[in-house]
């Protein structure tokens, strides 16, 4: 993968050397295999490169085609080169020496601006079309790289890193009040529902599944892929669906793989990365491969305090998934010694913003690093799974039985639930009919805390835009499992936080995250097929069930009474440094600047509640709220 930067000037004024080297440099802290320029008249284009797969040892970038007059810098893994090689009629000889950027270009000759269309992969690029005088570039469908941009007069900018861009002296570090507000009256997991903002007013970035051409002065952006939920896949029997997916499945997984590097992959005890490391572990299995695990575990002294459905220590179930495997080999990553606290300056280092998911910092990067030390190129992952290989939520299913009168259907469905679970019939049929079809009523605890100050949400609006978006400041969600998961695929801010972090910790360690459940062609698949693919015979998540048998052993393949869950010793191992967290709080709500954008009482309510630390208040929202406005904090005084 690669760090891209740019430069084009509109006007064709010469573009100052210290503008490129000041954007370059700021690359300088990644590792890189080459680091290379292209400038020409009145645009830059640069890029500093990680070679992961075998096809980018050889690749120039940027890359100035002569003959066409195209030029190229990219970051970018293109997984459908067979089906792309066909449709582009490139000679079968010639294949294996063509990069992927080459590629895209070859994309870009033939179908213009339509070009992402047919890329499947992991992508952000752009491309200087010389004869017509034309930037075009793109992003991914799910946006597992970052693409930044500024525009400042008759000049604009780009860049994987924002601070890149703050490197030129023309774009300033003013903060956007608008994204900062969402930050901190959003209870979800995203920052802003407009994926184009960031938190600096004049830097931008472009959105998942989005395009943008530059002529002249005019800037425009495009959606070029909408995922839509649509009943199309009609086949004979239910093997047939079964069969099918685990073509497209393993399809995507080896795609995935093309690593020169050695090969890995996160696994908990679930189905999701349990899957993707089975069907990986088949394919590197006929090539003598080892696929290297990484599975991360509490602290050693630590209890778990989780409900009898969730399991925070899952290393029984995965020796149990890679003693299935010969191949597998385990690495148990614990970092005792970090924490959610302790990690805060890394991660605002990386990521370049304020973050939400503090709970996972502390593991996630001791994984990153350890793959790195490993020389592993790549890490699979199943983090789409829920929405994609392993949907079935039985309840919501049954109740869309109901309301499309499928009478028979919904009773057959239920007897045999009942008959797997041991609850019965008519407990199940309540809960169905109160659950999904009557509103949820939520009592005053399970409402999240509205700690922005309220004048600082008057000022820009903040709930309106939320409201306007179907977001509410308390936290209420919908009971429609349906609609969340439609929400997932059609409203692009879902899709920014993992994308953000993924390309950040590449260029960090030089090691990618791959996700085969976020692959295009599973998701058109799994959007494809009839409801009653996904739950049947009363059993949910039904088809990656039946589509791993042979591939996981039975305790995790139908498993259906706990849940894992990672980082529920947090809290535990911050202990030892609770007085300078608690200190450390209470300079934070002395401080001007977060008076202005806080609500302070609610902040000393939920420091009461926390002031005395216990391992169970690691996912409470009184600690959610506290860590998310230390980290806000943090970010402010960063920035001086």
């Amino acid at each position: 993968m690669s760090a891209i930067a740019g430069i084009y000037h509109l006007y064709k004024e010469p573009i100052p050397i210290e503008h490129r080297d000041g954007m370059m440099q700021a690359f300088q802290t990644f590792p890189a295999n080459r680091r290379a320029v292209w400038n020409k008249d009145s645009i830059f284009f640069g890029c500093c490169s990680q070679w992961i797969t075998p096809e980018s040892v050889s690749e120039v970038l940027p890359f100035y085609d002569y003959e066409r007059q195209l030029a190229i810098t990219a970051d970018a893994i293109v997984d459908n080169r067979d089906d792309l090689f066909e449709r582009l009629q490139v000679y079968k000889n010639d294949r294996p020496m063509v990069s992927d950027s080459q590629l895209i270009l070859l994309a870009y000759e033939k179908w213009g601006e339509e070009c992402p269309k047919y890329l499947i992969g992991d992508f952000a690029f752009m491309i200087w079309d010389e004869r017509k005088r034309k930037l075009f570039g793109a992003r991914d469908f799910s946006g597992t790289r970052t693409l930044y941009y500024a525009r400042h007069d008759e000049k604009f900018a780009f860049s994987t890193t924002v601070k890149s861009l703050l490197s030129l002296p023309y774009i300033t570090k003013n903060l956007n009040e608008e994204w900062l507000a969402e930050f901190i009256a959003n209870p979800g997991m995203f920052e802003s529902v407009d994926t184009s903002s960031t938190a600096y007013q004049h830097i931008h970035q472009l959105s998942p599944s989005h395009s943008i051409t530059i002529i002249d002065e005019k800037i425009q952006l495009k959606r070029y892929c909408t995922l839509t939920e649509e009943t199309k896949l009609r086949f004979k029997s239910d093997n047939e669906y079964v069969e099918a997916f685990q073509d497209v499945f393993q399809t995507a997984v080896n795609s995935k793989l093309r690593t020169f590097k050695k090969k890995g992959a996160h696994l908990s005890g679930g189905l999701d990365s349990g899957s993707v490391a089975a069907f990986a572990s088949r394919t590197l299995k006929k090539q003598k491969e080892m696929l290297h695990t990484f599975s991360f575990v509490p602290v050693d002294d630590f209890e778990d305090w989780t409900h009898k459905s969730r399991i925070a220590n899952e290393r029984p179930y995965i020796e149990s998934t890679v003693q299935y495997h010969s191949n597998l080999s385990p690495n148990y990553v614990s970092v005792s010694e970090r924490n959610p606290y302790t990690e805060i300056d890394e991660w605002l280092d990386a990521l370049e913003m304020p973050y939400k998911f503090f709970e996972n910092t502390y593991w996630l990067r001791g994984i990153y690093e350890k793959a790195a030390e490993m020389g592993i190129g790549v890490i699979l992952n199943g983090q789409r799974g829920n929405w994609t290989v392993s949907w079935g939520p039985s309840l919501d299913y049954f109740a869309r039985l109901i309301k499309r009168m499928k009478w028979i259907k919904f009773y057959q469905e239920v007897h045999a639930y009942s008959s797997q679970s041991g609850i019965g019939r008519k407990r199940i049929v309540s809960v169905v009919v109160n659950r999904k079809f009557m509103p949820i009523t939520y009592k005053k605890e399970d409402l999240f805390p509205i700690f922005i100050n309220r004048s600082f949400a008057r000022k820009t609006g903040v709930f309106e835009k939320l409201q306007e978006n179907g977001i509410d400041p308390a936290g209420k969600m919908s009971s429609n499992a349906y609609k969340v998961r439609q929400d997932q695929f059609q409203q692009l801010y879902y899709w920014n936080t993992t994308g953000t972090y993924g390309a950040k910790m590449a260029l960090r360690y030089g090691t990618v995250q791959r996700d085969p459940t976020d692959d295009l062609r599973v998701i058109r698949y799994c959007l494809s097929i009839p409801d009653e693919q996904f739950v049947r015979n009363g059993m949910d998540r039904a088809l990656i069930r039946r589509a791993t048998e042979g591939y996981l052993p039975d305790n995790i393949r139908l498993n259906d009474e706990t849940r894992g869950v990672q980082g529920a010793d947090g809290v535990h191992r911050m202990i030892p440094a609770w007085n300078e967290f608690i200190d450390e709080l209470e300079k934070m709500m002395e401080n001007p600047l977060i008076q202005e954008l806080l609500d302070k009482e609610v902040l000393i309510a939920a420091l009461a509640k926390i002031k005395h630390p216990d391992a169970s208040i690691a996912f409470e929202y009184e600690m959610k709220i506290l860590m998310r406005s230390l980290i806000l904090y943090r970010f402010l005084i960063g920035r001086g």
